[in-house]
């Protein structure tokens, strides 16, 4: 058996797949430590979750569209992320002494870590955004990332430059999505695509089932947990888009207490909502696009409508509706009236429902949060008895000579 370590950024979104995947390797007898915020693992995690805690910091605020986004969502928030935890994640590396890290693609300290004490580690992907490589026609743009990780790597007295893109481990990247969802895509040829990673979740039981009514059609809104201080006024476009349907659809839509004003009856706003539980009743989603969302409604056969924002949603998006899975929409400016017209396009035409099922077909073929378990297990076994590799001088193989894409 082995130790796993494994690191992620404190965001919901992220620690979810990779809760499902630690979740696999500790019910098939490995150890697993967590190397992160106590406050805010723990909800995510469960009591009995091992974690090393690293005190949460705040960071700066992120920009909301284009390239503004891409520069705070580096300058505001990975690189600070990266620069305050490494110590706590180094701490827990030499006390724990795991046999793998298992990082996930942005927190780019546990990829710093793993090279300093020559560890073999995995990239997981939780999001699209940088699982390719997005900004392949924006030269200045990778330029500028590249160094962003290379002023990580130096601030951490690490010998000359990053060996490689921090991002994208030489040893094995896992993607929580699907072919049947991204289409053909060049991948790192040691990219290996799962599928979502789920796994229970800690239960509502304040959540009000009997306000379910199986006569009308269920629709979720929800616009992810970064994003909500954009969302008062999509929420406002939503309600008045679903103010006339009350007789034929219900909608669940998950925000903050007071952020949306005087719902009609068959609209239910709740801060928090049991999103895996709901899914196998819902009709349609209305998402943001962010990636956990979107694949976790198509793996249950649910079609969306997606209304991106930033980072990889409009990617998810432009994905969604390539599959014939959903309908896109903006954001900032689609008006009730159309955003009606698509929500019961999504809900009547069976054709969007049909691609969705299809999609989903295909991400139980990939495997989920048993595939991935597998593929870290395989890395280990890759690794046992050959010492240590992945730091400075160690034996890491090059990307390009990794084995090929597989789907599992």
């Amino acid at each position: 058996m082995g130790r796993y370590l494994f690191v992620s950024l404190p965001l919901t979104g992220h620690v979810n797949p990779l809760a499902a995947v630690s979740g696999e390797l500790l019910a098939r007898g490995h150890e697993v430590l967590w190397a992160g915020s106590e406050s805010f693992l723990r909800p995510l995690l469960g009591p009995g979750a091992a974690i090393a805690p690293i005190p949460l910091r705040a960071h700066r605020g992120q920009a909301d569209r284009g390239m503004a986004a891409a520069k705070s969502r580096w300058d505001g928030y990975i690189v600070p992320h990266a620069k305050s935890t490494l110590p706590g994640i180094e701490r827990a590396v030499a006390d724990f002494r795991p046999d793998v890290l298992a990082v996930d693609q942005h927190a780019v300290a546990g990829a710093v870590a793993a090279h300093r004490a020559g560890l073999p580690w995995a990239s997981l992907a939780p999001t699209t955004m940088e699982l390719t490589r997005p900004y392949r026609a924006l030269p200045r743009v990778e330029e500028w990332i590249h160094r962003r990780m290379a002023a990580v790597w130096t601030a951490a007295k690490m010998p000359g430059e990053p060996p490689h893109d921090l991002r994208f481990s030489p040893h094995l990247l896992v993607g929580f999505t699907g072919e049947a969802l991204t289409g053909p895509l060049e991948w790192p040829g040691n990219a290996v695509l799962v599928g979502p990673a789920l796994a229970p979740r800690a239960p509502d039981r304040a959540f009000p089932w009997d306000w379910l009514d199986p006569a009308r059609r269920l629709v979720l809104v929800t616009v992810g947990t970064l994003s909500l201080d954009l969302a008062r006024e999509f929420h406002a476009r939503v309600v008045e888009a679903l103010r006339p349907l009350g007789d034929r659809v219900q909608a669940i839509v998950a925000a903050p207490d007071g952020t949306v004003a005087d719902p009609p009856p068959h609209i239910l706003v709740r801060p928090r909502v049991p999103v895996l539980e709901l899914m196998p009743r819902l009709d349609a989603v209305v998402s943001h696009g962010g990636l956990n969302t979107v694949c976790e409604a198509l793996a249950h056969g649910v079609p969306l409508v997606v209304a991106p924002i930033k980072g990889d949603q409009p990617i998810n998006a432009a994905q969604v509706v390539a599959a014939g899975a959903g309908r896109r929409v903006r954001f900032a400016s689609v008006r009730p009236e159309p955003l009606r017209e698509d929500l019961l396009a999504v809900l009547e035409d069976p054709s969007y429902r049909a691609a969705a099922r299809r999609v989903g077909e295909s991400f139980a073929a990939a495997g989920g949060a048993p595939a991935a378990a597998g593929h870290l297990e395989a890395l280990l076994g890759r690794t046992a008895g050959t010492g240590r590799t992945g730091g400075p001088g160690g034996r890491n193989r090059p990307a390009e000579d990794a084995p090929g894409l597989r789907t599992s």
